[in-house]
């Protein structure tokens, strides 16, 4: 095996809402709709969401049954500067994220916000401190 992640899906219950959040707050464009199952343009990693009963049908596993709880998973979305992180999350948050944590300073050198999705998934967006000398 090549350890290499090729698509990335988020499994729902709820697809036309969070395919609205992804694509409405996000920005993402939608690249192939099969009402249960969603795949958005996204460079170097395929992004889709789908229906649970879709994983269901092909995994026949009864995890899929059953509507999820918690967090399951984090996107990390970069954007150019620290500035452009404060910017964009109240951008995010006016047009429906849910907020989690306004931006910070962290000490592993990044300047990072969070915000979840209509499922409760966790996500960031974050830059660098590191001033960058010409």
């Amino acid at each position: 095996m090549n350890p290499r992640i090729d698509l990335i899906t988020i499994v729902t219950g709820d697809v036309p809402r969070m395919v609205a959040f992804y694509r409405d707050v996000l920005g993402f464009v939608v690249a192939d709709d099969m009402h249960n199952y969603v795949e958005f343009e996204s460079a170097g990693v395929r992004f889709s969401i789908c229906h649970r009963d879709i994983m269901y049908d092909a995994t026949g596993h009864e995890s899929f049954t059953r509507e999820a709880s918690g967090q399951r998973l984090e996107l990390a979305f970069p954007v150019p500067t620290p500035e452009a992180v404060d910017r964009l999350y109240e951008e995010l948050v006016g047009r429906g994220a849910t907020p989690v944590k306004g931006p910070a300073d962290m000490p592993w050198g990044q300047r990072t916000a969070f915000f979840a999705d209509p499922d409760g998934n966790i996500h960031e967006i974050f830059a660098s401190l590191a001033v960058v000398e010409d």
